[in-house]
This record gives C-alpha cells, structure tokens and sequence, in this order.
C-alpha cells in the first residue's frame, strides 16, 4: 500500500532539507581550503606593473609624438630603460621566470600604453631572443643571449627574420637559403629578409632560412649572423610605415655571407638528424619560424592591449570632460554605451592572454590554438577600440594634436604581422575540426 500524499510531501521535504544543509556545509568547507584558481596579481606583479606603468607614463608618453614624427629608432629612451634595468638580459629573464607566464605580457601591456612603437624598440629585441631561447643549446644561449642586448656603455638590439618580399603569411614561401661549405666549416647563407625589426641596426640577427628547399618549411633551420663579424649581411631600404614609426624596420640583404657551423641554433648535429628524420617520412620538431611565433603570440596581443586600454581610457576621460548641447557628452547613451562595450572587449581580450599565457609557460600545449586565439582577439579590439576612441573624439581624434590618431595607425599592424588575422582564423579552423583546411 502506497503511503498518503501527506506522508510522501514531509519526506520529500526532509529530503530536500537534507540536502539543502549539505550543500551549505560543503560550500562553508570549501571556503577554508586553499585555492588553486585565481585571477588575483601577486604583490610581486603588481610592483612590476606599477613600475613599468611609471616609466610608460613618465619616460615614453612625454616622448611619444617626437619619435613617431622622427621615425627614428628611441635611443635615448632604451638607454633611460635599460637604467633602471627594463632593458637588458636579467631583466627579460626576470619577466619570463614568473610561473603563472603573466609577467611578461603585463609588462608589454604597459610599456604599449606608453606608446607602441617605442615599446616595439624596447621589446622587439625580445624576438630574437625568444629564437635562440627556444631553438638554441645551452652554450648558444649562454653566448648569444646576452649579445642581443649589448653592455651598459654599448647598448646594442636583435633582429628577428623570418619574412620575405614573397613569403609573409607563406612561410613555406622562403627561398633564403642556407648551404653548408664543407672545406671551409662554414654555412653560407644567401637571400633577402623583408620587414625585420631592428633589421640592420642590430649586431645579432637571427635568420630563418631553409637548407633543403625541397621539405618546404620543415626544411628550414634559424642561423644566427652576427653584423659586427660576418660578412655578406647588410641592411636594405628602411620601410617608412604607416604606424609603430619609433620603431626601425627595414630589409635585410645575404649575399654569400657566412658563418660558422655552430651558428645554426640547435647545433648542425641535431639539424642534420632533423632533416634526416624529415626525408624519411618521419615527424620533425617544429618549424623554426612558427616554433618562435607560437611562443610570441600571446605577448604580441598584450601589446595591442596596451593600446586598446591607452584609446579607451583616453576616451573615457575625454567623454567626461567635453560638453555638447549643455551636457558631458558621456551622458548621451551612444557614447556611454561604446565605452562599456569597449571596457568589456580588453578585459575579454585579456583573459584570452592571460590564458594562452600561462598555458605557453607550464607546457600545456595549444590544442585549440589559444596562442593564435589570444593574438587574434587582442589585435581586432585595438583596431576597433582606437576607432571607436576616434569617434568619440570626433574632429579633434582626427588630429595629430591628440593621441588616439597615433593609436590608431599603431593598432592595425596587429591585425597584420605575425600571422595576420585571417592566418590566426585558419590555424583555430585547423585545430578545432582536426582537419587541414586551406
């Protein structure tokens, strides 16, 4: 016999009552436990951010609009940075040595606040370094790592080059070439490198070139060719941009140039084995180019968060400041509603490069190309938010008397260089469908 409606309801209720109690005492008990998930800054990152914020905010921005005009590379700037050790080896490894990997991106963050192309002058070096950091022994590291920046008497930048006048998103596309001169031990690099930071101003050039054009990029191997021994590397035309102008890029020539065998990073054993392995059939590490821009892609999309943040809080302060018909033009819904929309696009941004962020510096691999995800995401908000930052503005954001003019030149190239956004949409489309999309 069923029990009565009456009896089923209390024991229902009992029921629920029980669990309800349960779940309040394990919500308790989980408040006591330490945690494993986060978003909050260590005090250790906050004193970097801060610092770094006061450099941007004291040193770069007074000297932003002077070096854009000039499109000249900062020296004094990277020397007032390298002062306070925000330029140099020990500082870098200081940055990359955080375990969470956010450090580095804040950094970035920051010093692009400041102003895009002197933060490119100060980090572009960074690339390079990343090369010979990721691909080199631990000797190459050693002996060349701490050449990419030079002394404190003799300042000196780095150069990374992987791109060509026929070869930017194709990096396959590559015909710099590397042959291996037996007789003399040395490798012979010929070739023409096209839109390299620091490209002929820099003692330590890294090249990306191939040694047997036949394994398209995974016949490709990095060199690094140091201008103040080689012979053969000279800088071409210095490209006159449309933003990041503080910054030197410029075209690299290889005619015959040479260097030692022990300047292939990795060692020319473990690249003889690679391409052996390669002709064989059989897997080869990554691609010396993309194996440097996996790892640099978030720290590219910190920068254009940097700009995005310096537009939107330019914008912010502009809208509560000017008045048109008798009100802060931040009370007219229009206006207040894009700032929002522009606040929630970079914290998003930034989450996505907090995330491929810390994922690059714990070894967890990019299974649905969160790299690409973060630099893609970072560079459409800083296009779109530095345009909004105009908007808002209006005649006045047109003007090179205001800064989001400039903002907006810088922000476009992180829609382009590496890996323009509709390369960074084929690498997800590719890691998210497990199949080779063209």
């Amino acid at each position: 016999m069923s029990a009565p409606p009456t009896a089923v309801s209390s024991a229902a209720s009992a029921t629920a009552s029980d669990a309800a109690e349960a779940a309040v005492e394990a919500i308790a008990g989980a408040a006591n436990q330490d945690v494993t998930f986060s978003l909050a800054l260590s005090q250790d990152q906050k004193d970097i951010r801060d610092w770094v914020h006061g450099f941007a905010a004291d040193v770069i921005r007074p000297a932003a609009h002077e070096w854009d005009e000039k499109e000249q590379t900062p020296w004094p700037i990277i020397e007032e940075a390298a002062k306070i050790g925000l330029y140099g080896f020990e500082g870098l490894a200081q940055f990359f040595a955080d375990p969470t990997g956010l450090t580095l991106p804040i950094v970035n963050e920051e010093l692009f606040w400041g102003d895009a192309g002197i933060g490119m002058s100060i980090m572009g070096t960074a690339l390079a370094v990343a090369a010979i950091f990721g691909q080199g022994s631990g000797e190459q590291i050693g002996e060349w790592i701490p050449r990419c920046f030079g002394t404190e008497g003799d300042l000196k930048v780095a150069a990374f080059c992987a791109s060509e006048p026929n070869a930017g998103s194709d990096i396959s596309g590559v015909r710099t070439r590397a042959k291996f001169d037996e007789a003399a031990g040395e490798w012979v690099i010929n070739g023409q490198k096209a839109w390299a930071t620091n490209g002929g101003i820099a003692d330590v050039h890294v090249i990306i070139a191939t040694v047997d054009p036949e394994l398209g990029a995974r016949g490709h191997a990095a060199f690094v060719v140091p201008m103040s021994e080689a012979s053969g590397i000279s800088e071409g035309t210095k490209v006159s941009k449309h933003g990041l102008r503080a910054s030197h890029t410029a075209d690299v020539f290889l005619d015959d140039c040479r260097v030692p065998a022990g300047n292939v990073l990795g060692g020319k054993d473990k690249l003889d084995e690679r391409i052996a392995r390669v002709r064989e059939g059989k897997k080869g590490n990554s691609q010396a180019a993309m194996q440097t821009f996996e790892s640099s892609r978030p720290t590219v999309g910190a920068q254009a968060l940097g700009v995005a943040r310096a537009a939107y809080e330019y914008a912010l302060e502009y809208a509560k400041e000017r008045e048109q018909f008798g009100r802060k033009i931040i009370e007219n819904q229009a206006i207040a509603f894009t700032l929002a929309r522009m606040k929630l696009e970079i914290d998003a941004a930034r989450l996505l490069v907090w995330r491929a962020s810390w994922m690059g510096r714990n070894g967890v691999r990019f299974e649905n190309a969160e790299g690409s995800m973060s630099k893609l995401k970072a560079g459409e908000v800083a296009v779109w938010a530095t345009e909004r930052a105009m908007q808002i503005l209006g005649g006045n954001g047109y003007t090179r008397e205001f800064p989001v003019e400039r903002w907006h030149r810088d922000a476009k190239i992180y829609d382009i260089f590496e890996g323009t956004a509709e390369i960074q949409q084929l690498v997800i489309a590719r890691a998210i469908s497990g199949m080779y999309i063209k």
